[in-house]
């Protein structure tokens, strides 16, 4: 039988892709084969994420434009969540069930900035597995917040667009103030690691 965990170690760390490229800000083509080349682009996106010290990575976060992201995260109750997402839909909550959550959101593609954002505190997320495999997960606190970023991504979102003009100001000078920390290959070089999504 073959798991998640297969697919969390063996992976070569691969640059991080940045906002500004494009294949950032494009919505991604469907997962439709589920390979062995699928499975190692996993197993690189779990050791990148790793090296990163983040707690979601997204395939457009390493240039590959596919419907697929990877995490590693705790819910609200500190319980650790890890898997792989192909063509993630995300539910939310609407009416009395949706509450908002504000906290600081960071982006490994925008390394050393963080910015205030409201989510809704609660998400379901299905979609397939690394093995074509249904999959649904029920994310609250951190890993709710997590599993709506990297959709977000999928669908050609970064954080950045949900922000209001001067946030996504100060969010990019305070990426600018750190960007020599991380220069063009983190985090393939053992570099400063920095926590986000």
């Amino acid at each position: 039988m073959t798991t998640t965990s297969d697919l969390t170690t063996g992976g070569r760390v691969r640059p991080i892709t940045r906002w500004g490229s494009p294949v950032m800000h494009t919505p991604t083509e469907p997962v439709t084969v589920f390979d062995d080349a699928l499975r190692e682009l996993a197993r690189d996106m779990f050791a990148t994420m790793e090296a990163a010290a983040g707690v979601g990575l997204a395939a457009t976060q390493v240039g590959v434009g596919i419907s697929m992201f990877v995490f590693d995260c705790p819910d609200a109750d500190d319980e650790r969540h890890v898997g792989v997402v192909c063509n993630p839909v995300v539910e939310l909550p609407s009416g009395k069930e949706r509450r908002l959550e504000v906290a600081d959101e960071g982006c490994l593609s925008l390394p050393g900035a963080y910015a205030e954002l409201a989510r809704p505190d609660h998400a379901i997320c299905r979609g397939q597995d690394a093995y074509g495999n249904d999959v649904e997960i029920v994310g609250t606190g951190l890993l709710a917040r997590c599993l709506q970023h990297e959709t977000d991504h999928l669908n050609g979102i970064v954080f950045g667009d949900r922000l209001r003009g001067k946030l996504r100001k100060g969010l990019y000078a305070a990426h600018e103030e750190t960007a020599d920390r991380y220069p063009a290959d983190w985090p393939v070089q053992d570099r400063e690691p920095v926590e986000g999504s």
